[in-house]
């Protein structure tokens, strides 16, 4: 299902769809994420992938969303389609709470830092210049692109846990 983010419109800019997805070998451990872009009226795509020797799931997680978003050239409509009930969630219903919150949450009802809070500032910061919402699909569902960024993003943590 289609969720935009709270306080967008939907525009005239170039759509885009954003495939995106995160791995570890551990958690924390060697990490991967890898995202594939895709511009449906012209059928062109751009696709990377990343990792970092220690590190976790959510990390490259929303590294994939980082990372996908920082390739865009200008503004866009972004469609995100993600497979993290963690970066749907982060967009959806925790992100806006942060920010009001000075970038902390409640913990036993006291005051907490975030976690990846680096990288949600960051996300934050290219949702200010592009449109996004995004659709959730279940990883390992057999949804191609999400199965590719799966092969990407597990060869990334693969090759920076010294399995190359």
């Amino acid at each position: 299902m289609a969720k935009r983010r709270a306080g967008t419109k939907w525009s005239e800019k170039p759509e885009v769809i954003l495939f995106t997805d995160g791995a570890c070998k551990g958690n924390p451990g060697p990490g991967g994420w890898a995202f594939i872009l895709r511009h449906p009226r012209s059928g062109r795509e751009k696709r990377a992938a990343g990792g970092e020797p220690h590190t976790t799931n959510n990390r490259m997680e929303l590294m994939a969303v980082i990372r996908g978003l920082e390739a865009l050239k200008q503004p866009c409509r972004v469609r995100l389609v993600t497979d993290s009930q963690y970066v749907a969630k982060g967009l959806s219903e925790w992100l806006a709470k942060w920010k009001a919150a000075g970038w902390a949450r409640k913990v036993k009802g006291k005051r907490a830092p975030i976690k990846n809070e680096d990288l949600w500032r960051r996300l934050d910061e290219l949702l200010a210049k592009h449109e996004l919402h995004y659709e959730f699909v279940r990883g390992h569902s057999g949804h191609a692109e999400n199965e590719e960024c799966d092969r990407m993003a597990s060869e990334m943590a693969e090759r920076f846990a010294g399995g190359d």
